[in-house]
């Protein structure tokens, strides 16, 4: 039988409830001090581990203390020290180019606005939305990566399997003031139950309203 729109808006809303009671106080596990820091960090973190990238940017931002300092950053120099996060090549690349962009168009300040965000190099709408949430406290939409692409096709929250199209799911069954905190208390859950390729449904506070649990159990 097919869920009615108000069922699986209930259903959304009991998922909220019971994720913010485990893991309330959830937050980005990445290391920064700045705006721009964050930016680098998430430039960084495509498919690498927050907890790799966490060991390599407290060299990487003693020895490129500003935005500035990026900017004008030798590129192979730069891939040095970011290899061990894969992709270094074009990490160095778009790290610069972010710099450059930040310096030239924004007076070397992290923008604010979507619209501005995903004109740098590096910054697409998952880590604008970051920035917004995390260093400006805007709530400007759901943040998609891995855990949160999971955890709502196994939750049953969306069908759709790109994050664009996952993130207008999301923000069509949660209220704005919802939008960061469901991210990541969804990597939380994702990195400690719901982990891919075997969820540990057992020990699932949400197994009896998860249409997947069955499968795993």
């Amino acid at each position: 039988m097919r869920e009615s729109k108000t069922d699986k808006q209930t259903r959304a809303k009991e998922i909220f409830i019971r994720l913010e009671s485990i893991y309330k106080g959830a937050k980005c596990a990445l290391h920064f001090t700045s705006a721009w820091e964050l930016m680098v960090a998430t430039i960084l973190s495509a498919q690498c581990t927050d907890k790799r990238v966490n060991i390599v940017t407290p060299i990487l931002f003693k020895r490129y203390p500003t935005v500035n300092d990026f900017a004008k950053a030798e590129k192979e120099k730069l891939q040095e020290y970011i290899h061990s996060t894969g992709f270094f090549r074009n990490k160095a690349k778009n790290i610069i180019g972010a710099a450059n962009t930040v310096v030239d168009n924004f007076g070397g300040k992290v923008p604010d606005t979507m619209e501005k965000l995903v004109t740098i190099p590096g910054i697409a709408r998952k880590s604008a939305n970051v920035i917004l949430y995390v260093w400006y406290g805007k709530n400007e939409g759901v943040v998609v990566d891995t855990h949160v692409k999971r955890l709502s096709n196994r939750l049953g929250l969306t069908k759709k399997e790109n994050p664009v199209k996952i993130e207008r799911d999301l923000m069509k069954l949660y209220p704005r003031k919802q939008w960061g905190k469901l991210s990541y208390y969804m990597v939380d859950h994702g990195r400690a139950i719901c982990k891919a390729p075997t969820p540990k449904c057992a020990d699932c506070k949400l197994k009896d309203i998860c249409p997947s649990s069955g499968r795993y159990l």
